[in-house]
């Protein structure tokens, strides 16, 4: 008889984001005059770049014409897709990073969990908590935790709490951990990470012979100049981290899929018998068995983004969702709620009002104003009591959502 993987049944509950969609459907088909906004899936809604576009459509063309006409491309993305991003996302920003140590991919969310095959099942596991549950839900997948509490938290990893105390940023482990997940800018809660923190953790790596999965796929919405857009800003950075980012949420590729991740040369763990492995062997051969690429029409429109009408036009899109986040932000501070991130960042983190918990509010939101949003419980245990807002959206439509939300929820 065949058998399955057990660690799937430890998942106790649907993904978090397939579980919203379903309360709102129910909901939708119950009331179906009701006007519902939805705040919640971080899902771009505006028109990809022009420059974007216009690549890609040259890029079909070029199917067309046995002469200009691609097969399988190189697994690791086309050498012109990562030159340009290693010489403007790094080398303009003084990270020490090669075309060389970058994989063009589908997806930092596939990355994040596919990573994972690299690593061995004996490794103590750092995640921050609140969390994007993808980190946590991988590592059940394959094996690397024990069951949930019923907290939901899982046997095996090691939870570092953000909250408003600490600034939603983790503290450094008094122990030592292995893996570590970071995120920055934060996702759920918005917040950003200075140079003299990511050096502590780099730090920290080092001396405990870490290593940091470092999430940067909201890197595009840093405005402030005083804050790093990728770890490898850090000394030190390339001997201890891997990076992931994406064009999804910068260039609105969310249903395109462009991702890229970073893996330098210098980066090594131990074998079993312990000697020392380049981790970027172990990727390459992982990509070069499981994956065939990100096709070649993908990559052309990726590659428009560092154009210069590219790179103007992305900047208008971050701007836009930026601007909605500040609308968010304001409103939401008017009425009387706690509200934090919004800013360098897509989403806003708020404390939920009259001792709510996250789900009842998610559904009094629902319910009561038609407006979907995140609860922050579905991100950890430290996530109760919180709400994730998404400025990913149209402007219509958030100053509508706020709109409703401060006329029924003001303290």
């Amino acid at each position: 008889m065949a058998t399955i993987n057990d660690n799937y049944l430890k998942l106790k509950a649907g993904y978090l984001f397939p579980e919203i969609a379903r309360r709102v459907n129910v909901f939708a088909e119950a009331n179906p005059d009701a006007k519902i906004i939805r705040l919640g899936i971080g899902d771009v809604t505006e028109p990809l770049p022009e420059a974007c576009r216009t690549a890609m459509i040259k890029a079909v063309e070029e199917m067309g014409d046995r002469n200009t006409f691609k097969g399988y491309g190189p697994e690791q993305g086309y050498a012109w897709l990562r030159e340009k991003i290693a010489t403007q996302d790094f080398q303009a920003r003084g990270a020490d990073i090669d075309a060389s140590e970058i994989f063009i991919s589908d997806g930092s969310k596939c990355d994040t969990g596919n990573i994972l095959e690299i690593f061995g099942h004996d490794n103590i596991i750092a995640v921050t908590d609140p969390v994007y549950p993808v980190y946590v839900d991988t590592n059940v997948m394959v094996g690397n935790t024990g069951d949930a509490n019923d907290k939901g938290e899982f046997e095996g990893l090691v939870y570092l709490p953000i909250t408003a105390d600490n600034n939603f940023t983790a503290e450094i482990p008094s122990k030592k951990v292995d893996l570590i997940y970071l995120c920055f800018p934060n996702n759920p809660t918005g917040a950003t990470a200075t140079k003299e923190y990511l050096k502590a953790w780099v730090d920290y790596a080092k001396a405990n012979n870490s290593i940091i999965f470092f999430d940067a796929a909201y890197e595009a919405y840093i405005t402030d100049p005083s804050l790093p857009h990728s770890i490898y800003e850090i000394e030190g950075a390339r001997d201890v981290a891997i990076e992931f980012r994406s064009f999804s949420k910068n260039a609105g590729f969310t249903g395109t899929r462009c991702a890229l991740t970073v893996v330098p040369k210098t980066l090594t763990a131990k074998a079993a018998d312990g000697s020392d492995v380049e981790l970027w062997k172990l990727w390459n051969r992982r990509q070069s068995t499981k994956f065939n690429g990100v096709s070649y029409i993908v990559q052309r429109g990726a590659e428009a983004v560092y154009s210069e009408e590219g790179q103007a036009q992305i900047k208008g899109l971050v701007n836009f969702y930026l601007e909605n986040a500040k609308i968010i932000r304001d409103k939401l501070t008017a009425a009387g709620l706690s509200v934090y991130g919004g800013v360098n960042a897509p989403y806003v983190w708020v404390k939920t009002p009259n001792g709510l918990s996250s789900w009842e509010f998610f559904d009094k939101l629902l319910q009561t104003v038609n407006v979907v949003g995140t609860p922050g419980s579905g991100f950890g245990a430290a996530g109760e009591g919180y709400f994730r807002i998404s400025a990913f959206n149209s402007r219509e439509n958030v100053e509508e959502a706020m709109k409703r939300i401060a006329e029924k929820f003001k303290v």
